[in-house]
């Protein structure tokens, strides 16, 4: 008589299913696929609802939208020029403050502050990164703006007047004051992720420099911020995209002019702005349109200028990673 040996009995359909919920792999790869699908099905939601609210203006004006420069509701004339150069200008007075503030103290809360001043600092940071915007541009309005009219705009024009970056008169308000506030707004960002970047470096890094003879801050800038250079890009972008959407701060400081100035000092719009500003009072359909066409514009410009800043770290990991 002679048993069968190696043969498995065939597995239940309930054993197949408990087995297949107990592993989990196929359910957390399901799972997971769903959430990442999520955030594509979403983008293009928004962008059809965009698409699709703005046809009224977008069949009337056409490419003439991006490029004009009137912004008249009961003409029923509009045009986005104002608003792009108003929402790019202060987003880069804002990086352009903010990135050396933002990385520096970076540097020094990693690297060289004591652990218990460290800790502190980046607490107090993080509680301003929390601060809604609104917070800001009420401070900004009793600061910030008189402290620009009476002080900093008219030295600056006594300065550097013949410059055509700060002629005109001095209002306390314009593109100049909505970029420090956006500094302010942003630099939390900056400081918060590029020192999480910089203490995910290796000790050994560190060590290895000093071993060789480097000083404390020959190590750190040439070895530890390089090391660390995408998570601190990343921090500066993620910075760019709180700038480009910021709405109330800036509508407070910024003076809510609807024309295209060179002066510092002028004030202006952004896009964020306007809509927020017009969109309860849009009565005709292309006026409502207009403005939604505006949303679809800032959309654009934000996936324009982060798939600038994404080919800029592959070119700069690239340039990086090559041998000489």
């Amino acid at each position: 008589m002679r048993t069968a040996v190696g043969t498995v009995p065939p597995q239940s359909r309930p054993r197949k299913l408990v087995k297949f919920w107990r592993d989990g792999d196929q359910i957390t790869h399901l799972v997971t696929l769903i959430f990442a699908a999520s955030v594509f099905l979403v983008t293009v939601f928004l962008v059809y609802e965009l698409w699709i609210h703005s046809g009224p203006s977008r069949a009337k004006f056409g490419f003439r939208f991006l490029t004009g420069k009137t912004w008249d509701p009961v003409a029923e004339d509009f045009g986005a020029l104002p608003f792009i150069y108003g929402t790019v200008l202060t987003s880069f007075l804002g990086l352009l403050i903010s990135i050396p503030l933002g990385v520096g103290a970076a540097i020094f809360l990693s690297e060289l502050a004591p652990p218990q001043l460290s800790n502190a600092c980046t607490f107090l940071v993080e509680l301003l990164a929390a601060v809604p915007s609104v917070i800001f541009g009420l401070l900004a309005i009793f600061t910030l703006v008189p402290l620009m009219r009476q002080y900093i705009e008219p030295f600056l024009k006594g300065a550097l007047g013949v410059l055509p970056l700060f002629q005109g008169p001095a209002y306390g308000v314009g593109y100049l004051t909505a970029g420090l506030v956006l500094a302010v707004m942003t630099f939390p960002f900056i400081i918060s992720i590029s020192r999480e970047a910089l203490l995910a470096v290796p000790r050994e890094q560190r060590e290895a420099a000093l071993a060789l003879g480097a000083t404390k801050w020959e190590s750190t800038w040439q070895v530890v911020v390089p090391y660390a250079r995408l998570g601190i890009l990343g921090s500066i972008f993620l910075a760019l995209a709180r700038a480009l959407g910021e709405t109330m701060a800036v509508t407070m400081v910024i003076g809510n002019d609807t024309g295209i100035h060179t002066s510092l000092l002028s004030p202006g719009y952004t896009i964020a702005a306007i809509i927020a500003n017009e969109f309860t009072e849009a009565t005709g359909d292309i006026y409502l349109s207009s403005l939604v066409e505006l949303g679809l514009v800032l959309f654009a410009l934000t996936m324009v200028l982060n798939g600038a800043a994404q080919l800029l770290i592959v070119a700069t990991t690239g340039k990086g990673s090559k041998q000489p």
